[in-house]
């Protein structure tokens, strides 16, 4: 009785509730740091995926050949050989994996968002163009390689598939990883095979500009390489496939890069990893892992909102014609544009903002 008397008076005095109180902060306090450490890591495990993942597996794959484990990895590369072509052919989604947790994290620590501005027909099959292409594409893979900002809700009934560097696919491990996410391939076999022999509500998601493009990608600019990017246009014409513009703002902003003028030995040297490689080796930076005040491989945390454009209706033409590409194109690239122009000042850009199109 004396103890519960005394605890009333703890109470009823507000000590009690002013600790209670203090404590609830705490652990609001804690739960905040906790999150974004969980949202820090996430960022990073994609970041070196993105990087060396492809290189690590295949070295260690290699190392465990000359191990007494040698059978496990000549099981898997007998499995590999069977199951080569399977990236041309719409690869291996898994549900499981788009919905993981990890990916909550990814998103929040931009934060990264996902804009709709027209429904899309389940009837119809769509090509994307992305744009800008950014350093790594963080936005094109957040949002349409999983489900963090919710693409399968915002368009029901759609498959959206990442089209990325084929070289990617013949890499162990990191094939099948990325087809988990609906990644394939950015070549014709496997856009042919998805538009034309996978039903219909289909998305391929082109990141236009590709390696030349991310060349360009800094801070406060906002350009895109797109004037003779045409190929695009023609597969949608072929398949009869709708074009969708798309364009991410803050894509640029995530990462500082050292920009090399037309003609120095940096950008010659770029051009050629471009040509026999296909993608173009980048000096960057963004924060370091315990500090934003220091460099390191983490993006910054600047939002990203990605906005999906109204679809272009485009018609079937087994063999079009220059000038029927040229058309559509004009058309994609004044699509874009008007896009860019509607959303720029809601996203943070001043009204005198220009798009780039280079």
């Amino acid at each position: 009785i004396r103890k519960n008397f005394i605890s009333f008076l703890f109470l009823s005095s507000g000590t009690g509730s002013n600790i209670l109180s203090a404590l609830q902060d705490l652990f609001w306090l804690l739960k905040s740091k906790v999150e974004k450490q969980l949202q820090i890591i996430s960022v990073l495990q994609w970041v070196l995926t993105f990087l060396i993942m492809g290189i690590a597996c295949t070295l260690i794959l290699m190392y465990i050949l000359c191990t007494d484990c040698w059978v496990i990895a000549a099981l898997y590369l007998a499995w590999l050989i069977f199951d080569w072509n399977t990236p041309k052919k719409g690869g291996r989604r898994s549900q499981w994996v788009r919905n993981w947790a990890i990916w909550r994290y990814f998103r929040d620590y931009f934060p990264i968002r996902l804009v709709k501005t027209h429904n899309l027909l389940t009837t119809r099959n769509y090509i994307f163009g992305y744009h800008p292409h950014g350093i790594m594409g963080l936005g094109a893979f957040c949002n349409f390689s999983t489900e963090a900002t919710g693409v399968s809700q915002k368009f029901p009934g759609i498959r959206p598939y990442l089209a990325t560097l084929a070289g990617n696919f013949r890499m162990p491990i990191l094939r099948d990883y990325l087809m988990s996410g609906g990644i394939c391939p950015v070549n014709r076999d496997s856009i042919d095979y998805i538009l034309s022999k996978n039903g219909s509500g289909n998305a391929i998601i082109i990141v236009v500009g590709g390696a030349a493009e991310s060349l360009n990608c800094t801070p406060g600019k906002n350009s895109v390489t797109l004037k003779n990017r045409k190929g695009f246009v023609k597969l949608a014409l072929r398949h009869g496939a709708d074009l969708v513009p798309v364009y991410s703002f803050g894509e640029n902003e995530v990462y500082k890069q050292v920009i090399f003028e037309e003609g120095s030995w940096g950008r010659w040297v770029q051009k050629k990893f471009q040509k026999h490689i296909g993608f173009a080796p980048c000096i960057f930076h963004g924060r370091g892992l315990f500090s934003s005040n220091t460099w390191g491989l983490l993006p910054y945390s600047k939002p990203i909102t990605t906005v999906v454009g109204e679809p272009i209706t485009v018609p079937k033409i087994d063999n079009p014609s220059q000038k029927e590409v040229d058309f559509y194109h004009s058309i994609y690239v004044d699509s874009l544009i008007k896009l860019f122009d509607k959303y720029k000042s809601k996203f943070g850009l001043p009204e005198t903002e220009v798009l780039e199109v280079n």
